[in-house]
């Protein structure tokens, strides 16, 4: 890339786990906003108004944001003030620490927001029916009828040490990933936490004596930490229509690992079939799959594992004689955009736009340049890295998603700053130029994790998705492979929409004098319009874009090349009307992670697991379609 420092030595990022964030989504008046000049009166590359798409959420609000991102740093410290003592928490990972020790090192005001919070989030568990749904549901004359599978997402499932090398032997049997031992181990012994967190650079599998593994059952995915629930609502209610342990099964898995070493190292999807082979045989019906997040990716790769003579070799009518539905929840099939500044330069919205306070608290745990090298050593992570190009993402001057009279295109993914003493690229990225410019610039280690387990392109002709079949490097992407031949099965997604969520960024190099590895980083100088702390939002569920939870279930999969059995796809969009005080939304939230606990959503999946899945009806309330018929993605007889 013409005019772009290219830095030796370790350059690498994390992202933080998945967000909440409670803020309001608003169209523009169609007005043109004001001038896109930052503070320090400086110019963009083009365009001097832009249309303002969302509203910019208030400060406060932001802070919260990060707890659950950012929870490897502070949200597990949220679970603390669940315990009915504030002065002592008496989990033996943690031994003899307070609370008040905790917080001396965080900033005063992240502090006090994050006791708001969980305090808010104590009461609504104490107050809450949890099991309200499904005991309507059974009054109602539901029953259970088939068995279910669940496949969580991404960072959800709780990693445990195996490792009995000197340096494991204290973790033994611990968690390292959603417990207090991970707070202990940040707070007292980072650099050996690291060392266990991260996979080997060049094998992508374990580290020399070191052995982390997914937890499994139900405990695994149910809680994040102490008090913060995941799957736990979903569990709850499947319960209360007849469910246990002997007809509903979790497969959690290690999301650090590449899709293929899923396989290699754990044999995830070899078990993964059993579970299904098992409950059809023991209860006689086809099971219902439910997947969340990135655990949807994971079962699309599953259906081509699973058929191929490379994988399971069970053959192209396997998913049709062992999987009734699939229960497509908030699957980020496309990825997401915010993936590629995860591992670009280890920030997101929630590191950006937190206030400077709460930035040197995050920097004092982990730097950017640490969370950079921590995220590109999970190349599992990696697997949400935005598909399809240009063609589902736009180029410099349109994007399938833009908003009448936006003058500046979503499809101008990176933007950089003119007149400025820094060295950046020539023009704007595309998410096509972002991502060669990620693989270009990144360790050789890393690229080939990517390329030798993922891809990101288009098939545009039968032949094509036909032949790709025999490559499981695109059996991750939808837009280069079909479904299942499985004309039986049954396809539902349900996703939430009206949630501003990070869309394009400006960037720049990193400050003078710094020691950061990176080579840019996020341009947080830059608030004016609609650029908040250089983060442009777009729509979404808080965390993964409309064009990835929405195109394939709305349009893609309505193409013969990638559904050539029929399947039936029904589409449930649901808004995101979060209760003003509920710290997770209430009832109506749509957010990205707290839709698992959505009343409409638990009704409809106990429906489904019921046998009653045709009840439920299309509802599509955004204006996917519309976006998805400019895709430059063709019927081949267009």
């Amino acid at each position: 890339m013409g005019g772009v420092r290219r830095r030796k030595g370790k350059s690498a990022q994390q992202t933080p786990p998945e967000t909440t964030v409670e803020t309001t989504s608003e169209k523009a008046s169609g007005t043109p906003s004001e001038s896109l000049t930052p503070r320090d009166g400086s110019p963009v590359r083009t365009g001097d108004n832009v249309k303002v798409v969302h509203e910019r959420p208030k400060a406060r609000k932001r802070r919260t944001t990060a707890i659950f991102l950012l929870g490897s740093l502070f949200g597990i410290i949220a679970a603390g003030f669940f315990a009915k003592s504030n002065d002592l928490i008496g989990f033996p990972e943690i031994g003899e620490l307070s609370m008040d020790n905790i917080f001396d090192v965080l900033p005063a005001g992240f502090s006090k927001d994050l006791r708001e919070l969980v305090n808010g989030e104590r009461d609504l568990l104490e107050s809450y029916d949890a099991f309200s749904i499904g005991l309507k549901a059974r009054a109602e004359g539901l029953t259970v009828d088939h068995p279910i599978v669940m496949v969580p997402g991404v960072i959800s499932t709780g990693l445990e040490s195996w490792g009995t090398s000197n340096i494991s032997r204290p973790y033994f049997r611990k968690r390292l990933w959603g417990s207090w031992s991970m707070m202990r181990a940040l707070l007292t012994e980072k650099e050996n936490w690291k060392r266990h967190i991260m996979l080997d650079k060049r094998t992508g599998l374990d580290p020399p004596g070191i052995k982390l593994r997914a937890c499994q059952g139900f405990d695994a995915t149910d809680f994040f930490i102490t008090g913060y629930w995941i799957w736990n609502k979903i569990i709850e209610n499947l319960a209360s229509l007849g469910y246990d342990s002997t007809n509903s099964y979790t497969a959690a898995y290690d999301w650090r690992l590449a899709y293929p070493n899923l396989e290699k190292r754990d044999h995830y999807f070899s078990r993964l079939k059993s579970y299904f082979e098992m409950a059809v045989h023991l209860e006689g019906k086809k099971a219902v799959l439910v997947s969340h997040s990135m655990g949807s990716q994971v079962a699309y790769y599953f259906f081509h594992w699973v058929a191929s003579e490379k994988g399971g070799k069970g053959g192209d009518d396997w998913v049709e004689r062992h999987i009734e539905a699939w229960i497509n929840v908030s699957g980020c099939m496309l990825g997401a955009v915010k993936d590629v500044t995860a591992v670009l330069s280890g920030e997101m919205r929630d590191t950006a736009q937190l206030n400077s306070f709460a930035v040197y608290g995050l920097e004092k745990f982990l730097s950017k340049d640490e969370r950079a090298e921590i995220f590109r050593a999970m190349p599992g992570m990696s697997s949400m890295l935005p598909m399809g190009g240009n063609a589902i993402w736009g180029d410099l001057d349109s994007a399938p998603d833009d908003q009448p009279g936006q003058e500046r295109s979503y499809g101008s993914f990176l933007n950089f700053r003119t007149d400025q003493n820094w060295t950046i690229p020539e023009k704007n990225f595309t998410v096509d130029a972002a991502m060669k410019y990620l693989l270009h610039t990144a360790e050789d280690w890393y690229r080939e994790q990517v390329e030798g387990s993922y891809s990101q392109g288009v098939a545009h002709t039968t032949a094509e998705v036909n032949a790709n079949e025999d490559d499981p490097t695109k059996w991750i992407n939808p837009l280069e492979t079909r479904l299942p031949l499985a004309p039986g099965l049954k396809i539902y997604c349900f996703y939430g929409v009206g949630k501003p969520t990070e869309r394009a960024y400006y960037y720049r190099t990193p400050e003078m004098g710094s020691s950061s590895y990176l080579n840019m980083t996020i341009d947080t100088t830059l608030t004016q319009g609609e650029v908040d702390h250089g983060v442009i939002m777009g729509e979404g569920d808080g965390t993964v874009n409309l064009m990835s939870t929405g195109y394939m279930c709305n349009r893609g999969w309505q193409m013969k090349r990638y559904n050539p059995a029929g399947i039936k796809v029904t589409v449930v969009e649901m808004p995101h009307e979060p209760e003003r005080f509920n710290p997770r939304g209430g009832p109506n939230t749509a957010d990205h992670v707290d839709i698992l606990g959505r009343q409409n959503l638990n009704e409809y999946i106990l429906r489904i697991a019921a046998g009653q899945g045709e009840t439920i009806q299309d509802s599509v309330v955004s204006n996917i379609r519309e976006y998805a018929d400019k895709a430059k993605v063709y019927e081949e007889d267009e």
